[in-house]
């Protein structure tokens, strides 16, 4: 079984294999089940992003298993294969991988069955092939908790966080105590069509949408296109949920491309990954677009949309995620993502906002869902 996080129509609307890559990836996706035993093994292929011009792949990164809201077990598939990205392209070329193991050994229940959650690493491909256990496996509870949908970029995906329970959405739902879908896709929060109606046709009682630095990053569009766009976007998801409360999130402080456009790559000449920006200051007066000309007219498109009845839409400001003495006190030693301590501290913030809007009376009741 292999995890995708976009409905399967989307895939015949999906412009190149950066995309399809981040549909693989399964950030935020949990294994749900119920058992009492004590040891748990999944027996999985999983594929390592090597990303061009450094080929090495990727270092192997963490399942968690986490029992009553705990993490209680953690462990890396140590056989893999490579994924081979080229970003310029937007292509990908997958080798073979073996079949490997990732074993936890769970804590004891005094032999009840209880509901068990795995949370798959946030950005290796995974294909689930068996669950091994010395106990019955059950289908677990259903969740009965607000369904947070959320959309943004590769920091939303995950980037330089160190567990999948630690990406800063992770965190948010976890601390805020709601259910968590994770659509953020790295490099491709740039408001495609196929994105919003996802979104609009998921059951939500929060959606969350971090908007504008890919459109920066891959130098997508002009002033005049952007909020357009934006406005495009938001009418689609309202199609689905007219009342349901939408937070629209502008970029977190990337002094990079802060007063200065895109397109950004990662730069070639230093070892290690960093990226640079080919953009120059002055084009912003000619209508390209920087990190603060996208945040005033994100918080004056969500103004204007609340002035006219849309009571629902908040507007949050990146920088109170990761701002100027975050970037001080945990730079972003490749130019472009937090780290992973600030990945948990911009969760521990937003689950802020999430306990906001989702508190009665302004959120419906939560989506109850039949688990499969």
């Amino acid at each position: 079984m292999l995890p995708h996080r976009l409905p399967a129509w989307t895939r015949a609307q999906f412009p190149d294999g950066f995309v399809a890559m981040c549909d693989e990836q399964p950030s935020g996706v949990r294994l749900r089940l119920r058992t009492a035993a004590r040891r748990l093994v999944l027996h999985v292929r999983t594929w390592r992003v090597a990303t061009l011009p450094h080929a090495a792949p990727a270092p192997g990164e963490r399942f968690e298993a986490v029992v009553g809201g705990r993490v209680v077990g953690s462990a890396v598939c140590e056989r893999f294969g490579v994924q081979t990205f080229d970003p310029g392209a937007a292509t990908t070329v997958s080798g073979p991988a073996p079949v490997g193991a990732v074993a936890f050994a769970l804590p004891d229940a005094g032999g009840a069955p209880v509901d068990v959650e795995v949370w798959l690493p946030y950005r290796e491909r995974t294909v689930l092939v068996a669950v091994e256990a010395d106990a019955p496996v059950l289908p677990p509870a259903a969740v009965d908790a607000p369904r947070w949908v959320h959309h943004g970029s590769s920091i939303s995906h995950g980037a330089n966080a160190d567990a999948p329970t630690g990406t800063w959405p992770a965190v948010a739902a976890r601390t805020a105590g709601v259910d968590l879908v994770n659509l953020g896709l790295s490099g491709n929060a740039v408001l495609d069509p196929f994105v919003a109606r996802a979104v609009r046709d998921q059951p939500a009682d929060v959606i969350s949408l971090k908007l504008g630095i890919n459109v920066v990053n891959h130098d997508l569009m002009r002033r005049r296109a952007f909020l357009p766009a934006v406005h495009g976007f938001l009418d689609t998801v309202r199609e689905g949920h007219p009342a349901t409360p939408v937070v629209v999130v502008s970029p977190v402080l990337c002094p990079l491309v802060e007063d200065v456009p895109g397109p950004t790559s990662i730069d070639p000449d230093v070892a290690e990954t960093r990226f640079r920006t080919a953009g120059r200051a002055e084009e912003v007066a000619e209508g390209k677009l920087s990190l603060r000309v996208i945040r005033d007219d994100l918080a004056a498109l969500v103004a204007a949309r609340r002035a006219a009845g849309d009571t629902a839409l908040t507007y949050v400001d990146g920088r109170t995620l990761y701002g100027e003495a975050d970037a001080a006190a945990l730079p972003m030693a490749d130019l472009l993502h937090p780290d992973a301590a600030a990945q948990r501290r911009m969760g521990e913030r937003f689950a802020t906002v999430l306990r906001a809007v989702a508190a009665p009376p302004v959120a419906a009741p939560p989506v109850r869902r039949r688990t499969p």
